[in-house]
């Protein structure tokens, strides 16, 4: 066990950590002031909270530093969790990278100073151990993020292909179509189709438009909806034909996972009444049953 002098000296770096930001980012109250029809740029930057001003940039830096020291193949990685979970910050993996370092030291530093009680010859395994757990957990969190996202995309693309497909049969034109279905939906499929606008509208190609929209998803409904699309933008297919059999077909798929949710219920439910209903019901049928008969013959086999 380490002297009490220095438990006491790491718990107070370590709660002077979240002390700190808290008084870094506190808010202040918003002043403009405006000199004739200018306004003071230095004022408006200085009236923003600290954690803006300090906060932010010390983030970028520290996750700078951090992705030199990180493999490319990882930096990618990470990136491509980030896309499918929705974020579009530019500094994303680095304040990622930050995040990560920061819980890892954060969670060290509290398990060395941890009474361990009898296991203390193993506070530094149990301590690299929970580090190790801090720095990991981020990646998990996101990958579930990721993966709800693109299930939520799979679920509502058939319903924005109707869309789509009705404005366009009343007479818009493609584009026209998707920024009238963007605007009408709050889901991750409108920020996707509102993104794929901001880049037609930036000189991208819609073709090349289209391959960034399925490169920033996993969802194979949608990349098959974006090969129909280029494929008829080529071959000068009506893009209401293609809509139309895109949707009609991704109905019929979602309708097929639904069937096959439902039919792997039964299997699933053979753990739960094997191992927790069965043998509480046995005990309730045959415990009083059980009770009786060894209050009954007790006696004579005890005699």
């Amino acid at each position: 066990m380490p002297p009490i002098s220095i438990i006491l000296a790491a718990m107070a770096v370590a709660a002077s950590i979240p002390l700190l930001w808290v008084s870094l980012a506190g808010s202040r109250t918003a002043k403009t002031t405006v000199l004739g029809h200018l306004t003071d740029a230095r004022k408006v930057v200085l009236e923003r909270a600290a954690g803006e001003r300090v906060g932010k940039p010390a983030l970028v830096a520290l996750g700078s530093r951090l992705s030199r020291l990180t493999p490319q193949s990882r930096i990618e990685s990470l990136r491509h969790k980030l896309t499918l979970a929705g974020s579009t910050s530019r500094y994303g993996v680095e304040r990622l990278l930050a995040a990560k370092f920061g819980a890892a030291t954060l969670t060290v530093l509290c398990s060395m100073v941890a009474p361990l009680g009898q296991i203390e010859r193993f506070s530094l395994l149990v301590a690299v151990g929970a580090g190790l757990i801090a720095y990991y957990l981020p990646d998990l969190v996101l990958t579930r993020r990721g993966r709800a996202r693109q299930d939520r995309i799979r679920l509502e693309l058939p319903d924005t292909l109707d869309q789509v497909r009705m404005t366009v049969d009343a007479g818009l034109g493609f584009e026209a179509a998707l920024a009238r279905t963007a605007n009408a939906g709050d889901g991750p499929v409108a920020e996707e189709l509102h993104r794929l606008l901001r880049e037609m509208q930036l000189g991208v190609p819609r073709a090349e438009a289209l391959r960034n929209l399925s490169a920033r998803t996993d969802v194979s409904d949608l990349d098959s909806f974006v090969i129909a699309v280029i494929q008829s933008q080529t071959y000068g297919i009506p893009i209401a034909s293609v809509l139309r059999v895109q949707s009609d077909e991704l109905r019929d798929k979602r309708k097929q996972r639904a069937e096959e949710r439902a039919l792997k219920i039964p299997v699933l439910l053979i753990f739960p009444l094997a191992f927790c209903i069965f043998p509480a019901m046995f005990i309730v049928l045959l415990g009083p049953a059980a009770i009786r008969i060894f209050r009954d013959l007790g006696p004579a086999i005890g005699s």
